[in-house]
């Protein structure tokens, strides 16, 4: 009889652990799926697109509902798990319902961070995290209202380009004096600004907020120093918050995440948590190749044999705002570091390569990532690249060839 194992969260993490133990351990779980959000799993990196209107809420799903059936999985999505019963070992879910297993993954991601700043709770302040808060920008877009969008991370220049391309005036405005300044180095993120606000946004950097006015609803954002930007809706993307609570209030070990070892389990007996709500080794990983590779493991340890994750080389490879941006390892250049520079505004190509003790230990791409892959292996790898110094730059077409 296949053993009753419950996954919280249908996000990217949870659909990537069930196609991984659909290889290695298919039949040995009857799998569960409690999620929050009234659809099947999506990619949520491309809610942008969707939001400008490159594609549809069904072309952004991740599996159709016939390959989680095919697999045997009982979906219970738009199901909220409203608390965890340690002692039973059942899910209750927030319907009244309970949910038997016998072991537990947490999955539970992350959910927006609001600004603790006067007018935060008026009427027409939004977040951008997922499909339901989709549904909202598209409607302030229909409308051609004027939009600030606070945070000019991922998920800031993502709103801002999809709310622009679908019609809405665009104020961006970011705390820190560049662009994703996690991910990319000045040049960088200045090439990046200005390939953005070619895109109809309007960036404005180190603007801090004061407050949102407005007698009922938003009428506008007022900056420290007293600028102040006409708008009809705000719209916080400044950072995320991994989901913990179900774990906490269950006696479950955490942090700033759900605390995890290498196997991905809580100190709670056959409990185990992954993606952007676990905390491994003392990191919470806001991005998905971390989750995946998370999922890997855990499905190979449930599985019954050894496995272990060790942390994740930091790696983003996304399409920013219409804009290709990769970044991995060691972009800043730490000492004793060797640096290689292309840097072609007026194409909006920008590319650095950091190289130490003959490896590559960094890189920056934007505009041209068609490589990305291929760098982040080397990196990864720690494999010599003296080799191919000197075609580095141009590919792994020509360095091959040469």
């Amino acid at each position: 009889m296949s053993e009753p194992l419950v996954i919280i969260g249908n996000g990217m993490a949870a659909a990537r652990l069930v196609d991984e133990l659909a290889k290695c351990a298919l039949g040995r779980y009857a799998i569960a799926v409690i999620g929050d959000e009234p659809r099947l799993a999506y990619n949520r990196v491309l809610l942008s697109s969707v939001l400008a209107g490159e594609a549809t809420s069904e072309e952004i799903e991740l599996r159709s509902a016939s390959w989680w059936r095919d697999r045997g999985v009982t979906l219970k999505y738009g199901s909220m798990a409203a608390a965890i019963d340690m002692e039973a070992r059942e899910v209750e879910v927030a319907n009244g319902k309970r949910v038997p297993f016998s072991k537990l993954v947490i999955a539970t991601g992350s959910s927006a961070l609001r600004l603790p700043v006067p007018g935060a709770d008026l009427a027409g302040v939004h977040t951008f995290r997922d499909s339901r808060d989709v549904d909202l920008l598209l409607e302030l877009a229909a409308n051609k209202k004027r939009v600030v969008v606070v945070g000019g991370g991922l998920l800031g220049l993502e709103a801002a380009y999809g709310l622009a391309k679908a019609g809405s005036s665009v104020t961006l405005i970011h705390l820190m004096d560049r662009l994703m300044e996690r991910q990319l180095d000045a040049a960088a993120a200045a090439l990046l600004k200005t390939l953005v606000e070619r895109k109809g946004v309007t960036v404005l950097l180190n603007a801090n907020t004061a407050n949102i006015y407005g007698e009922h609803s938003v009428e506008g954002v007022e900056l420290k120093g007293g600028r102040k930007l006409d708008a009809d809706a705000v719209i916080f993307a400044a950072g995320i918050r991994p989901n913990i609570s179900l774990a906490r209030e269950a006696g479950v070990a955490v942090n700033r995440g759900i605390v995890v070892d290498d196997q991905m389990a809580t100190g709670t007996e056959n409990i185990f948590a992954l993606g952007e709500c676990a905390e491994h080794r003392g990191t919470c990983y806001g991005l998905v190749e971390p989750a995946y590779e998370q999922a890997k493991v855990l499905a190979t340890h449930l599985a019954g044999r050894a496995s272990a994750y060790t942390g994740s080389v930091l790696a983003t490879n996304l399409k920013v705002s219409g804009v290709s941006v990769f970044s991995a390892g060691d972009f800043m250049a730490a000492e004793g570091s060797e640096t290689l520079l292309l840097n072609d505004i007026r194409r909006g190509i920008y590319k650095k390569l950091v190289i130490a003790a003959g490896c590559l230990t960094g890189a920056v791409l934007v505009g041209d990532t068609q490589d990305a892959l291929w760098y982040l292996e080397l990196i990864r790898s720690g494999a010599p690249v003296d080799g191919i110094r000197a075609d580095i730059m141009f590919g792994r077409s020509l360095a091959e060839a040469a």
